[in-house]
């Protein structure tokens, strides 16, 4: 039998996991899941599933990306959960956009919103702005939030947030709409004044 490879990056043994990345891990949830006791449930089925899965882990990045990866699948398990314990609603104000004639034609609101202060592109590699955008998306109201999380973080398709959140997909663009919306001001509050040319 060949010898398996020496990982690239040294391993952290697992009883030293929770100490490592317990914070580190804690805070992502946070970030998404917005609750203490679903992000804390979720370090923990993370760091279980980790350990469970450790033979399978090939050692080509820190042991910390890795559980980050399993738990972008807890987040969504969890968000699934809230989602079924609290009925999605729709606002008044969703469901004129939905029965407007225009969106009913096309899918598409009727406004558009202000042009950007500054090009959050341009920050993408920037960690300075991604610390101000974490604290930003926790700040966005649900259910709006939960399908930003799951469409653009998490990367989901719109059939599986659909399915999800047991929504319409063009309920779902409402919800993607506001969240950019609400995104957009809380960015341009937070970061503008952070060398926003």
């Amino acid at each position: 039998m060949p010898d398996q490879a020496e990982p690239a990056v040294p391993i952290t043994p697992p009883d030293q996991w929770v100490d490592a990345y317990g914070d580190y891990l804690y805070g992502f949830a946070m970030s998404r899941l917005r609750n203490p006791e679903a992000a804390a449930d979720c370090v923990q089925d993370t760091l279980l599933a980790g350990i469970k899965a450790l033979d399978r882990f090939d050692g080509s990045r820190d042991i910390k990306f890795w559980l980050r990866g399993i738990m972008r699948n807890k987040i969504v398990d969890q968000i699934r959960k809230s989602i079924k314990e609290n009925k999605v609603d729709i606002e008044a104000e969703d469901e004129a956009l939905l029965e407007s004639f225009w969106f009913k034609y096309s899918g598409i609101a009727t406004t558009n919103p202000d042009p950007w202060q500054f090009n959050p592109r341009k920050y993408y590699d920037n960690s300075e702005f991604w610390i101000v955008f974490e604290k930003c998306i926790t700040q966005v109201k649900n259910p709006a939030r939960q399908a930003f999380v799951l469409r653009v973080l998490e990367d989901q398709t719109t059939e599986e947030v659909c399915k999800a959140m047991d929504v319409t997909p063009n309920y779902l663009w409402v919800l993607l709409h506001r969240a950019r919306e609400q995104l957009k001001v809380l960015l341009e509050a937070n970061w503008t004044g952070k060398d926003a040319n």
